[in-house]
């Protein structure tokens, strides 16, 4: 990979794979999108704490989780494709300090208006910042892509398992503010860390293609991709409304509910880039499916389960097979776009990711309240199952190829601009 000579630099967009321009870059992109994700995971083990200090209903916290997905959905498909037109470094910058914002709504707020009004704002942020950190890893990666996916993703997971831990020390102490604040300040660190140097970025999208990257989903192995990707978040907002209030409600000690999700997200962190790397040598459909209709099955086993140690013990052989192949969909999504494309094709798998687990927190949270753990539980596998097998369908013989999209550019055009 290399640079265009005679160009000028920006503070940051992008990244590329080269050890004295590439290496750093994905690290600290990785370390911000970290960051992003600390927030919600902080959030995800206090809800708990929301519903007893604060009155708030199992229905509500289902929404004070999902409703942050639903504004991202939305966030993602309009601001996603203006990354691939120059404003990378913009979304980057400005939805983090929108995020911090809701973070510090959400700990100081002592309401279910307030604490909601918070969630929209932060995942308005992630939504606006998460597609231009994706195209930077995806464009400047070459026959790097897998593995700097699977970085990327391994940070996103380590920045989600360290919100419990944070919360478990800090929320005892200092309060339920106390994890968001914390959150909010590194985030803040990171911001200044990341653009503090001049980094390499891809050319912009040339003027005159669509505004929205919705038109990319025409493309039945892309369309394919979406679908199987959507399905892990749908489990993932299923699981995540689940986890904190069912460990209560089965008087699972505290500090093993946090452990559990710590413990949980170990392997994703581990295996991401070897993940990402067997995604894009083996087939990231092939890798995807495999690993999804393993979590529906997991995910059937937590609906028959009375006991949290149970519960607990069934996630960690979870977290192996997701570690191994929750990077995947991203890869498929990366290998059938044009390159020139990214940040709107990435942006349109993380908004109907984020549609996904939006839609299925309020109505897990729901059956949970309605019709008990068996109901809620059961019905988020089957329905894991089916968008599984109906990207494969999609997608076809032909698309579940690993060749980049024909119109791709080669990343090694890639050029410094201002």
């Amino acid at each position: 990979m290399s640079e265009s000579s005679g160009a000028p630099a920006c503070d940051a967009d992008d990244t590329n794979s080269e050890p004295t321009a590439g290496t750093t870059p994905v690290v600290g992109f990785a370390i911000l999108s970290a960051c992003l994700t600390a927030g919600y995971g902080a959030l995800f083990t206090i809800v708990g704490d929301f519903r007893d200090n604060y009155g708030i209903s199992e229905s509500t916290i289902g929404w004070i989780i999902g409703l942050g997905f639903i504004v991202a959905f939305f966030t993602q498909i309009g601001l996603g494709p203006l990354g691939d037109r120059g404003f990378a470094k913009q979304l980057v910058i400005g939805g983090a300090l929108i995020n911090i914002i809701g973070l510090l709504m959400m700990g100081f707020g002592t309401t279910a208006t307030v604490i909601l009004l918070g969630r929209v704002l932060s995942g308005f942020g992630v939504g606006a910042a998460t597609p231009a950190i994706k195209r930077a890893v995806v464009i400047g990666s070459g026959d790097n892509l897998g593995r700097n996916l699977g970085r990327l993703f391994s940070a996103d997971v380590f920045g989600f398992a360290m919100g419990p831990v944070i919360s478990a020390v800090l929320v005892g102490p200092f309060g339920l503010a106390a994890p968001f604040v914390v959150v909010s300040a590194v985030t803040a660190i990171a911001l200044v860390v990341v653009f503090s140097r001049p980094i390499a970025v891809p050319p912009a999208e040339p003027d005159g293609t669509p505004r929205f990257a919705i038109d990319l989903l025409r493309s039945r192995p892309f369309a394919g991709a979406v679908l199987i990707g959507s399905s892990a978040f749908l489990m993932i907002g299923a699981f995540d409304s689940l986890w904190d209030v069912v460990h209560t409600d089965l008087d699972t000690p505290n500090w093993i509910a946090n452990l559990g999700i710590a413990l949980f997200a170990i392997p994703l962190v581990i295996m991401g880039p070897v993940a990402g790397k067997l995604a894009q040598r083996r087939g990231p459909f092939l890798v995807a499916s495999v690993g999804l209709f393993a979590a529906s099955i997991f995910m059937g086993i937590y609906g028959a389960l009375a006991s949290g140690l149970a519960i607990f013990a069934v996630s960690m052989a979870h977290a192996c097979t997701d570690g191994l192949t929750f990077a995947a969909s991203g890869v498929a999504v990366a290998l059938t776009a044009p390159e020139s494309r990214q940040s709107g094709a990435q942006g349109v798998l993380g908004a109907m990711q984020a549609l996904a687990a939006g839609i299925m927190a309020p109505i897990t949270g729901w059956l949970y309240q309605s019709h008990g753990q068996r109901a809620a539980y059961w019905t988020a596998a089957v329905i894991i199952a089916a968008m599984v097998a109906g990207g494969l369908l999609l997608a076809g013989p032909d698309g579940r190829r690993t060749a980049r999209a024909s119109g791709a550019a080669d990343s090694s055009t890639a050029a410094t601009v201002a």
